[in-house]
């Protein structure tokens, strides 16, 4: 209420308080035996300045913003909602019962210091296949201003443990129930949070509540169903482990066989190209006889002039018969060189070949001695 509304109030009753000390006085004053009067337009105003004062500081009731008001007459019965501003009310006969319409959390937790109720207050629920779980869970709801009477006349102001509590509790552990214990706590939590909040909603919402949100917020075991599960996880990692290891060595298999097989491509892919190389080669080498062939065909010297030609620089003189234009085999060109001696079948008178060669002298043959003979 604001602070105006409560000065009247204390202005009325002053009135009054004043109305009564006057009173007072002029009774003692006359006990005395002094002649003092009442004075009837003094009384009539404290009195009803009082008491108008008074009945306008009950009478009017200001709403904020973030609340709703339920007026209930004392004598009829009824009830109707105010919003937010100023209303005025019959004094004595009406008064107002003020509902927040903010959001409001009730948390339901395994840890003392986290729900509204001390110690642990989470949801202790079984699932499907029988196991023991434990539901930390947060209800996150406000007053619908629309059923706001519907929720005064159910609840009062007991909705919070009389309907938010009991409900979310109860639904989780039915909702719960309809999983498996895999399920609750990995792949179907999303789920089963989905099938909670809509449950939940349906039943606040026939109560003057609306539901904004459900939180599932953690989900535990006992100690034993706790380390079979972590001994799964160590068997499910340790087995994903070795699916790597393997997946690891194909992996090293497949880049040793590629490897392999480059190398293959490589060789065949060399021997190919020595091939053609050697085709190629081939086919050059039967050209440039061919054109040896044509050249030997016009011009017949020319094979005598370079088999000279080749054994020129170790030979000083040459002497070639008369009557034979080649001192070998002219196909002894086209084999490997060789030096051997020059010889004919006949006679002939040897002639000088070239001349800046110098004749080979003649070795003079060593006389033997006669034999002696002894007597």
């Amino acid at each position: 209420m604001p602070s105006g509304f409560g000065i009247l109030g204390v202005i009325g009753w002053a009135m009054l308080g004043a109305l009564l000390l006057y009173i007072a006085y002029v009774v003692s004053q006359r006990s005395q035996g002094r002649a003092v009067k009442f004075s009837v337009v003094l009384i009539a105003g404290l009195l009803i300045g009082g008491l108008l004062l008074n009945s306008l500081s009950a009478g009017l009731v200001s709403i904020p913003p973030q609340e709703r008001g339920v007026v209930i007459n004392s004598i009829s019965g009824t009830a109707r909602p105010v919003g937010p501003g100023v209303h005025f009310v019959t004094p004595f006969i009406e008064s107002v019962s003020r509902y927040s319409i903010g959001q409001q959390t009730y948390t339901m937790s395994k840890t003392p210091s986290e729900g509204q109720i001390s110690g642990d207050d989470s949801v202790t629920a079984r699932t499907a296949d029988g196991q023991e779980v434990f539901i930390d869970a947060s209800v996150t709801y406000q007053v619908d201003p629309d059923n706001i009477i519907d929720l005064f006349i159910k609840w009062q102001d007991r909705y919070e443990n009389g309907l938010v509590r009991p409900q979310a509790r109860s639904i989780v552990y039915n909702a719960v129930a309809q999983y498996r214990v895999e399920e609750v706590y990995s792949t179907k939590r999303d789920a089963l949070q989905a099938k909670i909040t809509e449950d939940l909603r349906g039943v606040l919402g026939q109560n003057g509540l609306l539901l904004n949100s459900f939180l599932l917020r953690n989900v535990t075991f006992n100690q034993e169903y706790a380390n079979s599960v972590e001994q799964k996880q160590i068997a499910q990692q340790n087995a994903e482990r070795a699916r790597f290891l393997v997946e690891q060595e194909k992996q090293e298999a497949e880049r040793v066989r590629v490897q392999a097989q480059g190398r293959a491509d490589a060789a065949v892919t060399g021997a190919k190209g020595e091939a053609e190389s050697q085709v190629i080669k081939a086919r050059a080498e039967a050209q440039s006889l061919e054109l040896i062939a044509a050249q030997l065909k016009d011009n017949p010297n020319l094979l005598t002039y370079r088999y000279i030609e080749r054994l020129a620089p170790g030979v000083q003189t040459i002497f070639l018969p008369s009557n034979q234009p080649f001192l070998l085999d002219p196909q002894a060109f086209i084999g490997p060189t060789a030096s051997r001696p020059a010889t004919s079948s006949a006679p002939a008178s040897p002639t000088p070949l070239a001349q800046p060669f110098a004749p080979v002298p003649t070795p003079t043959p060593t006389p033997t001695p006669a034999p002696t003979t002894t007597p």
